[in-house]
């Protein structure tokens, strides 16, 4: 007898948790030759509602972190990543990229979120600053993070152009709510449960599958999205999302990149979603020597 082929099953990442979409919605995904290879969650705006609460209520825990944990915990998501290397080849050849270059994406998102690890409790040193001011303060700006932040993956790739996006918005104590490569989405989710047995907190990353022009409204127009991160090329949606980011004055930032190269990873794409905080401290004059309090 021949056997029946189990194919995977894959859900949204909410919280921590895998559930299926509330609408119960899905799309057939094909490959090449025109065969179906799964079926892939039409999330709805319920589901980006759900989202963005499970980012919100992770939030305060991940950015009051030490910045060294955060790393740690970078880093093992690198590590489980790399246990998981074929799975990920695997899947991105079955999404059409031939195997020397599966192998290739995977190696690159492996070494850059190390290379995130890496910044996780430096940047604040390289960004932040000392400032001179003409009375008796000391007067410094450093980075903190910005919020709960909506990423919107590039449609080209379906790990690396991801990973390059969301990795930066978390090593910068933020969490995210992700909607994943509408035609390459496979690695998203299993890139979830790579998330999902590391050490990350449930909420601090959450990623949904679906159509960008559906839900691009939703995540642009939400009051409890404080930035988004663009890494599409739809100028119509971008357009959109722009003028719905005023409602609460989002940060929009936009990336487009040739997400394989080694420039494509940057200590500003951290910043890109910090906001500087200034403030300044009284200098107390004793005896003619200055002293802090």
């Amino acid at each position: 007898m021949t056997r029946l082929e189990i194919l995977k099953t894959y859900k949204l990442f909410i919280g921590g948790q895998f559930p299926r979409t509330e609408s119960g919605r899905y799309y057939t995904l094909k490959n090449i030759k025109g065969s179906t290879i799964a079926n892939i969650c039409l999330s709805s705006r319920k589901d980006v509602r759900n989202a963005v609460q499970a980012a919100r209520k992770a939030f305060g825990g991940w950015s009051e972190r030490t910045a060294f944990n955060r790393g740690q915990i970078l880093y093992r998501i690198a590590e489980m990543l790399e246990g998981r290397r074929d799975q990920f080849i695997a899947e991105l050849q079955l999404q059409g990229i031939v195997k020397s270059k599966a192998e290739k994406e995977v190696e690159i998102a492996i070494d850059r979120i190390v290379y995130y690890a890496g910044w996780c409790d430096k940047y604040n040193q390289v960004l932040s600053s000392v400032n001179p001011v003409s009375s008796s303060h000391f007067n410094f700006s450093v980075n903190e993070p910005t919020g709960v932040v909506g990423v919107f993956a590039p449609q080209n790739t379906s790990l690396i152009g991801l990973v390059s996006l969301v990795i930066p918005v978390i090593s910068g104590g933020n969490s995210c709510v992700i909607l994943a490569s509408e035609v390459l989405p496979l690695c998203a989710i299993t890139f979830a449960e790579v998330l999902h047995s590391s050490d990350l907190p449930g909420g601090v990353v959450n990623i949904l599958t679906g159509k960008n022009k559906e839900l691009a409204d939703t995540f642009s127009s939400h009051m409890d999205i404080n930035a988004i991160v663009y890494g599409g090329d739809d100028s119509t949606s971008l357009k959109m999302i722009k003028e719905n980011a005023t409602s609460n004055v989002k940060r929009v930032v936009v990336q487009q990149k040739d997400w394989m190269k080694p420039d494509s990873q940057d200590l500003y794409m951290i910043s890109d979603t910090q906001e500087l905080k200034t403030t300044w401290h009284p200098i107390e004059n004793i005896g003619g020597s200055s002293s802090s309090y």
